[in-house]
């Protein structure tokens, strides 16, 4: 018997979603697939590089398990490579037989209030992109030359913004943040930051070990007012509680029963508070909250009762969102590509021939990184199973070299990756700043990339 043509696949997005499906692809069809992981950024591994916060070296260890993927004989990453700018979907069927988006949720959701557009409104994104060195991202972005900061949002990347803000450069010297960065948080007027959250403490999505470094800040206090955590441990509120939300609920408790210590910085939270007005007339000054219960029925409500919180940066965290990608449907109340169990379909049902999604851009900014595994594993079985179906479609036309040849991107391959990284660790051995220090802007990747 002959053996099946090599499934050729190529996977758009190289964060976490994009590699597990790579890494899926090579376990569940050892022998008959090659795998290309297309990027429009020169540098692998997506959020894991761009959205973990610096001082979060643990979680930031799962690039250590995405590289052993890209390492893969029968994978290949391919840096530079925009999809809608370099290469299509008609393009990409032209050299693969299958085409997987892992494009991730790239934007943040809008509060919806005015004012929300006044200089030092942000989006909490920005400021992640900026404190993690995105080539996208300019050093003169954030001044912080502002002493009160507003956080809006109740789960993790609002604790990671707030302990950025909170933390001194010295204790960000060993992480990998751009040095023009670290000297700009170095320089930093903030000395206050308000967490505000719409609905109370045993609704907020902290993950406790985030929420447990707000209260070890060694250059900061962690204050709660006592009549926000006031619950009774064996009252009805605390009855349908997750476990991490009572932690949570401990953790905060403890806090609003300490004395505040006096350190440069505070990171306060208010909780039951909605943003309605920011205010400001050449830049935000301050930020109107209006207190919020729940009705009968568990839906959040305001009061009336409003509250002015002087903020001169305003940093909204409230979720993430997919954008829209050329030549595919998009569900715009999801923000997602609709999908069946993976396979991209219009908006008739019909699917989509040879296009599939994963992560983000297929279930929603919901989860962990390690979901993405689960998820990213459950597109590739659709995929597999569809195997005869896509080689019966008459196959690539041409092979993805010469695609990418004529497509006018700067390919920056692994090896063009490894010289990257290596020229980030030597920085870092020379500004004496622990294991990597980041290069900032795309000319710097450029250079280093080409040795």
């Amino acid at each position: 018997m002959s053996s099946p043509e090599t499934l050729r696949v190529a996977v758009i997005g190289s964060g976490p979603a994009g590699i597990y499906t790579a890494d899926a692809l090579t376990r569940q069809n050892r022998e008959h697939v090659a795998v290309d992981v297309l990027d429009r950024l020169p540098t692998p591994y997506g959020l894991v590089r761009y959205g973990v916060a610096p001082d979060h070296t643990k979680i930031k260890g799962v690039a250590r398990a995405l590289r052993t993927v890209l390492e893969h004989p029968r994978v290949r990453f391919l840096g530079g490579v925009e999809y809608g700018r370099h290469v299509g979907l008609e393009d990409l069927r032209g050299a693969y037989h299958a085409v997987v988006f892992a494009t991730g949720a790239p934007t943040d959701r809008r509060m919806g209030v005015p004012g929300e557009d006044l200089p030092g409104s942000v989006a909490a994104t920005d400021f992640v992109n900026w404190y993690c060195g995105h080539p996208d991202t300019e050093v003169e972005r954030f001044l912080l030359d502002a002493e009160e900061a507003a956080v809006v949002g109740a789960g993790n990347v609002a604790l990671d913004v707030a302990r950025m803000l909170a933390k001194s450069a010295d204790e960000l010297r060993a992480t990998d943040v751009p040095q023009p960065m670290l000297d700009v948080l170095a320089a930093s007027k903030v000395r206050r930051i308000n967490v505000v959250a719409r609905r109370g403490p045993l609704h907020a999505k902290f993950t406790a070990p985030e929420l447990r470094d707000i209260g070890e800040l060694a250059n900061a206090d962690a204050v709660v007012d006592p009549a926000e955590v006031a619950i009774d441990p064996n009252g009805e509120e605390m009855l349908g509680a997750a476990r991490a939300a009572r932690t949570n609920l401990r953790y905060l408790k403890e806090w609003a029963e300490r004395s505040a210590e006096g350190r440069p910085r505070e990171v306060r939270f208010r909780f039951w508070r909605r943003p309605v007005r920011l205010n400001g007339a050449e830049r935000v000054q301050s930020l109107t909250v209006e207190r919020t219960v729940l009705d009968a029925d568990g839906r959040l409500q305001g009061t009336g009762e409003t509250e002015e919180l002087p903020a001169g940066m305003v940093f909204r965290s409230i979720g993430y969102q997919g954008l829209p990608l050329p030549d595919l449907p998009f569900d715009e109340g999801g923000a997602t590509v609709p999908h069946h169990e993976g396979r991209v379909v219009d908006a008739a049902g019909e699917r989509v021939a040879g296009a599939y999604v994963a992560g983000w851009i297929k279930r929603g900014a919901t989860g962990v990184i390690g979901t993405n595994k689960s998820d990213a594993a459950a597109t590739v079985r659709s995929l597999l199973g569809d195997a005869d179906l896509l080689r019966e479609g008459g196959g690539p036309r041409e092979h993805p070299d010469a695609l990418l040849e004529r497509s006018g991107a700067e390919v920056n391959g692994y090896e063009g990756w490894l010289a990257i990284d290596a020229a980030e660790a030597a920085l870092a051995d020379r500004l004496g700043r622990g294991d990597r220090v980041k290069l900032l802007g795309w000319d710097e990747f450029r250079r280093a990339a080409r040795g």
